[in-house]
């Protein structure tokens, strides 16, 4: 199923109300939205369980298997997401 902009746009706007101060799109989501299986997103603002729960809540209403990377701190794998990835938020 491929990834809508509608499924994006309410992803940001999750996030935001959860406080992220980023939110950056990478994966295949970004480089082939229509093949995409998944979204991949990296998040900055939200810390702890409160991530686990801002995962939990984008899977239920997008209805799209998710990977949600916190970026911080800082990794070789964040530092690439940052370089590659487009920005949401």
């Amino acid at each position: 199923m491929p990834i809508q902009q509608e499924q994006i746009d309410r992803a940001v706007a999750l996030a935001k109300a959860y406080g992220a101060t980023r939110l950056l799109l990478f994966g295949s989501a970004l480089e082939a939205p229509a093949q995409a299986r998944d979204l991949d997103l990296a998040c900055d603002g939200v810390a702890g369980w409160k991530l686990y729960e801002l995962g939990a809540r984008l899977e239920e209403e997008l209805r799209v298997p998710l990977d949600l990377v916190p970026l911080s701190p800082p990794t070789r794998f964040t530092r690439l997401i940052e370089a590659k990835g487009k920005v949401l938020l």
